[in-house]
């Protein structure tokens, strides 16, 4: 592209925002967008707390403020990963504008191009974007129903050495995975972590979903086996409000310290008036009823549409079964109408349904070349195909069950 940057070439669109204008029309079953229900937000009070904390603390709350960010919600915070094992102190804690920053922060400061990061395959389209951008070269090891496979990981950054690849940094959302909705055994994790401190690989631990348990258990996070080998990223948009903007990042302070002053060159500082929304709403007593609530709205909403899934999908097929968070992968069976499931985009549209296909989760072209594992239960080999081909990601979190059920059954129609 003439006139620009070569890391211009990188960035690429979300899957997901490339169907939102569709999921918009009118009779329309969106199963594409992994968005929050904000239906449960007790928006009144709400109102009213942004009212006064406005009036009364305007001449603070409207201005900048430290580029660390909100120290009584930093404080907040602490005690909110205690639920999770883990025990940060203030200093390593930094406040950014929803995790989609933290991330990019990491890559900014840990890769140059042609740096490998690992992730898991498939992984969170938004992380793919970033990498790009960054020109890191993206490897990705194949998921099963209980997450990475630590041996897997292990052999692949070995190899990757051996091709004389530098391996920066390893990418997983542990719990309630976007796309596949798959969690990381607890038996996996600390051998994870021990493998990636033993080959000198930086663990970036995403875990926007993990208070969205259908159950109510909080697994450990990655962060409490080895916090000086793990960066933790949090966000506040999948439990409380996209709009927002407020996450968090957690790491060694000989790292936040440059995350802190990387964040101040992009942004000066985190929003305070958001954050102080933020720390109102945890800080009334909201904060747990709400979780469970909307918890218990998308255990509905998952069961409306692995029900339909049963009921109307054919022979053959395959999902994920979440125990949290947002979504299901589906896997389509060998020998069906489609090979691969872009190409029933269109005539899904053209059916009232709409969702993302599985290519738009995979940026590593060598996972084609070899069979592998599926998160929905079974072998799956994509030789000669793009990876993901036969998959697809349904989104539960934002409809109703009904809509959910209709949705799967106008998708079955088409596959």
């Amino acid at each position: 592209m003439r006139g620009f940057a070569e890391r211009a070439g990188g960035f690429r669109p979300s899957a997901v925002r490339d169907v939102f204008e569709v999921a918009m029309r009118p009779g329309i079953v969106s199963l594409a967008g992994g968005n929050p229900d904000l239906e449960l937000l007790p928006l009144q009070e709400l109102g009213e707390m942004a009212s006064r904390i406005i009036a009364e603390e305007g001449l603070e709350v409207l201005q900048y403020g430290s580029g660390a960010g909100y120290e009584p919600l930093i404080e907040l915070v602490t005690e909110f990963m205690r639920s999770e094992g883990s025990h940060p102190r203030v200093e390593e804690i930094q406040m950014t504008a929803g995790s989609q920053m933290g991330l990019d922060l990491v890559t900014k400061l840990f890769c140059d191009p042609g740096d490998v990061i690992l992730a898991e395959g498939p992984t969170y389209t938004g992380a793919l974007g970033v990498f790009e951008g960054y020109q890191v070269d993206v490897r990705q090891v194949p998921l099963d129903e209980d997450g990475l496979d630590p041996a897997a990981v292990e052999t692949r950054i070995r190899e990757l050495k051996e091709q004389g690849k530098r391996v920066k940094l390893l990418y997983t959302i542990p719990n309630f995975q976007n796309p596949t909705g798959v969690t990381l055994a607890q038996e996996r994790r600390a051998e994870l972590v021990r493998v990636c401190r033993e080959q000198d690989v930086l663990v970036v631990e995403d875990n926007p979903y993990g208070q969205l348990s259908f159950s109510g258990e909080r697994l450990p996070s990655l962060h409490s086996y080895d916090p000086e080998a793990v960066i933790y990223l949090g966000s506040f948009s999948k439990v409380f409000s996209p709009g927002v903007r407020v996450g968090w990042m957690v790491a060694p302070p000989r790292v936040r310290k440059f995350l802190q002053i990387a964040g101040e060159a992009v942004t000066i500082c985190p929003s305070v008036l958001s954050q102080r929304l933020v720390l109102g709403f945890m800080g009334q007593g909201l904060w747990e009823s709400h979780t469970r609530r909307t918890a218990a709205l998308y255990r509905e909403r998952c069961d409306a549409v692995l029900t339909a899934c049963r009921e109307h999908m054919p022979a053959g097929t395959r999902w994920t079964t979440p125990t949290g968070g947002f979504f299901t992968w589906l896997t389509l069976p060998e020998g069906g109408r489609y090979d691969d499931a872009a190409q029933a985009l269109a005539p899904a549209i053209d059916n009232g349904v709409v969702f993302v296909p599985g290519t738009a989760f995979h940026d590593d072209p060598t996972m084609g070349r070899t069979p592998g594992t599926d998160p929905a239960g079974g072998a799956v080999d994509d030789a000669g195909t793009r990876p993901g081909a036969r998959n697809l990601r349904l989104a539960f979190s934002s409809v109703a069950p009904d809509r959910l059920t209709e949705g799967v059954r106008r998708l079955a129609e088409v596959f």
